[in-house]
């Protein structure tokens, strides 16, 4: 059942990615879900793409997408971000992807990630590991957080909620070799599975940011959980910390300072 919910999931991620790349650049319709997060006519039609894939392949399962929300029962549920860097999108910024994941009884059973400017496309399924294309992956190997290359993401209440990251992104910024701000929490994930980052973290995030990197991550080799280090859920909002494993007990105790 797994095997064949992750041939359907890459099939869907690079439908989806090939209608993105279909519009980057172009003019197109914006609105704002809020003042700092934004949906375009894409982020609606990619999830309209992944939504009648699969309920026509699987009309039994439930569904939380991130423009439409939830839909459906059962013990199968799908997560899907059809845009997740919605403003690197509509900036012409080439960092963002589509994030599809599935879980039964609440345990993720595979995570797709696709990027389409790059054609890069990270999967994993359940205890079978996590691959970019056809190489598998495997989480840096850094054990001293200043060596670190970290990633982060702000809520976006940034701007009215005064618990908003800035201070553990300064805290970390001060103990780690650098950090970055990407702009697309799939991306992030996608890159520490792959050794690219060492670590990235963020708070009030959806499970439909996390879910599909969730599984990359650990299927890698590394370490997920709460940034305060408890056990990770895909309850929402929820923070995150993700690692390569080696620095994540020095990264919980600056997140938590």
């Amino acid at each position: 059942m797994s095997e064949e919910r992750l041939v359907l999931a890459v099939e869907l991620a690079r439908r989806a990615g090939a209608l993105l790349r279909e519009g980057y650049g172009k003019a197109m319709r914006v609105d704002r879900k809020g003042a700092d997060d934004l949906v375009t006519e894409y982020d609606v039609r990619c999830e309209e793409v992944l939504l009648e894939g699969i309920r026509h392949a699987y009309p039994g399962d439930a569904v939380l997408a991130e423009e439409s929300g939830a839909s459906g029962s059962g013990d199968v549920r799908w997560y899907l971000d059809p845009l997740d860097g919605t403003s690197n999108f509509v900036h012409s910024l080439p960092i963002f992807g589509v994030s599809i994941a599935c879980a039964r009884n609440g345990e993720l059973i595979l995570g797709v990630i696709y990027d389409p400017m790059r054609d890069e496309l990270f999967s994993a399924g359940l205890g079978q590991g996590s691959r970019l294309n056809d190489r598998p992956l495997r989480v840096s190997t850094t054990r001293e957080l200043n060596d670190c290359l970290a990633a982060t993401s702000f809520p976006y209440d940034l701007r009215t909620n005064l618990d908003n990251n800035l201070a553990q992104f300064s805290a970390v910024c001060l103990r780690a070799h650098d950090v970055r701000r990407l702009g697309s929490a799939a991306i992030n994930l996608a890159y520490v599975a792959a050794g690219r980052l060492d670590a990235y973290w963020g708070m009030r995030m959806s499970a439909w940011d996390l879910a599909a990197g969730m599984l990359l991550v650990r299927e890698a080799g590394g370490r997920i959980s709460r940034m305060d280090g408890g056990p990770d859920a895909l309850a929402e909002p929820t923070s995150l910390l993700a690692s390569n494993g080696l620095v994540h007990d020095s990264l919980v105790e600056v997140l938590s300072a």
